[in-house]
């Protein structure tokens, strides 16, 4: 059964696709999770498939298009929501979250209007929004393979700094950090590490990989620091069983990811009712 993973190409970059998304997709999670910030991979992830149309409608009338890979074009639309987001937080101030629904909305309205003008759904566009085995190539790989590498590079140096940031935004900001800056860096590696997950997970469910995992990690971990080992581990649980079980059973993995991610968050809220529940008949024995 895994065996078959290493005999085909396609398979085996969805396996190595699948093993880097399921840790650096948790480990970002953990910070939109900390800073109340879990729908803005959604808002990301609907303005990518925007991209994702615009290319697919661009391909129909200039040939040029066709030659290039349409989540490109996603990861472009992406990084310009990302900063849309961090602008619109910035003007809106007090009322912060109001730039998740305004990017998640535009997103969502031009993706219909291209997908309209290009005819409708095709094959392509399924895949995108569901995830697809088969649809991991050689360069989706290497694209995967760098953004996992810029990811856990800067999560290594600016680990502090995005702590600090997480935590106390106007403590951080009295206290000389430079947070602006920072902060746009990681909604761009959001913004990158979404586009990058979808070929995988698919639009319509990589946000609930980003904090699916988290939301299992914190009924387990005792630091912030556990956290992000229990959401990898969790992440790459969902993410491989997904990867498996889809190809075999023919079903959309990024459908069963999302399932397995679930069960495990089940099972996590049921352990700590269960260690609750034990805690205090040993009280009410004492």
């Amino acid at each position: 059964m895994i065996d078959v993973f290493f005999q085909y190409d396609f398979l085996r970059n969805a396996l190595i696709a699948g093993v880097l998304i399921g840790l650096i997709a948790p480990m970002l999670g953990v910070f939109l999770v900390v800073k109340r910030m879990s729908l803005v991979a959604d808002a990301l992830s609907h303005i990518t498939l925007t991209g994702i149309a615009l290319h697919l409608l661009l391909a129909n009338f200039f040939a040029i298009f066709s030659l290039y890979d349409p989540i490109y074009m996603g990861m472009v639309f992406a990084v310009i929501g990302s900063l849309f987001i961090n602008q619109l937080r910035t003007v809106y101030g007090h009322f912060k979250e109001l730039a998740i629904p305004i990017i998640l909305s535009a997103g969502v309205g031009l993706a219909v209007i291209f997908i309209s003008l290009a005819d409708g759904f095709n094959t392509d566009l399924y895949s995108y929004l569901f995830g697809s085995v088969a649809a991991v190539g050689s360069n989706d790989l290497m694209t995967i393979i760098i953004i996992a590498v810029i990811v856990l590079v800067l999560l290594f140096v600016f680990y502090k700094e995005w702590f600090f940031l997480s935590f106390d935004e106007e403590q951080a900001a009295i206290s000389g950090l430079k947070g602006k800056w920072l902060e746009l860096l990681f909604s761009i590696l959001v913004a990158l590490v979404i586009a990058a997950s979808i070929r995988i997970v698919g639009i319509l469910l990589v946000s609930a990989l980003m904090t699916l995992p988290v939301a299992s990690a914190m009924q387990w971990a005792k630091s912030f620091k556990q956290m992000f080992v229990y959401a990898a581990i969790f992440g790459q649980i969902s993410v491989l069983s997904g990867i498996f079980l889809g190809f075999h059973l023919d079903l959309a993995p990024g459908g069963v990811i999302v399932v397995f991610a679930v069960i495990i968050l089940l099972l996590s809220l049921l352990k700590n009712k269960i260690v609750k529940a034990s805690l205090n008949r040993n009280v009410q024995n004492r």
